[in-house]
């Protein structure tokens, strides 16, 4: 793929620009990656958030959240760790002034959201629920590990008696009963998040099949801006590339692209893609005015 498109690196600028594409826009398609999350202040590469939270697996010798990303452990150690990352970033209270601003600004266009995260931060700010694809999962549910069927069951239960039952000096989860097991088959469970392929994606295909005909519905001619924040390379199939492909499919479609790091946007006819060099809270501060 050819990377061609310009690239912002001026704030004022670039919230100018984000402000007046928006007002120009009969419609917005959001795409949000990790870096959207990061911005809210969940940032899995945070050491001394680590520390804080997870100070028994930081004497082990773990510096930050992506490392328990497919790291096997005991069941106590393990249900320890998850029991205090849900609850911290799936269901945390207040609002998130990140996704709050992005809500705003969107006002009351036409707009949906596909995003990787698996947070619920869009529909805990404001966002439609009904308008929101999240094909890699949700925290907000767990799954059977083998999966013995498809079924999915909300993980709020499993997660607060899991952290009832936490140690924090041992990073243990000290009531055997407090692990959760299969309410089918008595096996083991993980959330519902897309880590390989026992997943099962059914909660999230009603929200892709209104993404696509909520697509589909759209006049040829329509002004869409396609709005990809803080998606990158690491996993490129799930929002950075579908929002390429969907801005490039529409003749008077927009792509805008908001990464600090990976910025580059195809090079589309009349100047319609732009990469803007920014992390999403310093732009959306820029655009509030602040």
């Amino acid at each position: 793929m050819t990377h061609g498109g310009p690239t912002l690196t001026d704030l004022r600028a670039a919230a100018d620009t984000l402000r007046s594409w928006i007002g120009e826009a009969d419609r917005v398609l959001i795409g949000a990656g990790a870096g959207l999350s990061v911005a809210a202040g969940y940032d899995y590469a945070d050491t001394r958030r680590f520390a804080e939270l997870f100070p028994a697996l930081h004497r082990l010798g773990l510096r930050a959240r992506y490392q328990l990303i497919g790291l096997r452990l005991p069941p106590d150690l393990l249900w320890g760790y998850w029991s205090v990352h849900v609850t911290d970033i799936r269901f945390g209270p207040g609002p998130h002034p990140v996704y709050r601003g992005l809500r705003d600004l969107v006002g009351d266009r036409h707009h949906f959201v596909m995003t990787s995260n698996v947070d619920a931060l869009f529909s805990r700010n404001g966002f439609d629920a009904g308008r929101i694809f999240t094909p890699q999962g949700d925290y907000g549910r767990y799954q059977c590990e083998r999966p013995c069927a498809r079924d999915t069951w909300p993980s709020k239960p499993i997660i607060d008696a899991a952290l009832a039952a936490y140690d924090p000096a041992t990073g243990r989860v000290t009531d055997p009963a407090a692990i959760p097991a299969c309410p089918n088959c008595g096996g083991e469970v993980f959330l519902n998040v897309h880590k390989g392929p026992e997943y099962i994606p059914d909660p999230y295909l009603p929200a892709g099949r209104r993404l696509q005909a909520w697509l589909d519905d759209g006049p040829a001619d329509e002004r869409l801006l396609v709005l990809d924040i803080g998606s990158g390379y690491n996993t490129p199939t799930v929002v950075r590339l579908p929002m390429e492909r969907i801005a490039r499919s529409r003749a008077h479609g927009r792509l805008l692209r908001v990464n600090p790091v990976q910025p580059e946007v195809p090079a589309l006819p009349g100047g319609r893609a732009l990469g803007i060099a920014a992390g999403a809270g310093d732009l959306l501060a820029a655009v509030a005015g602040h």
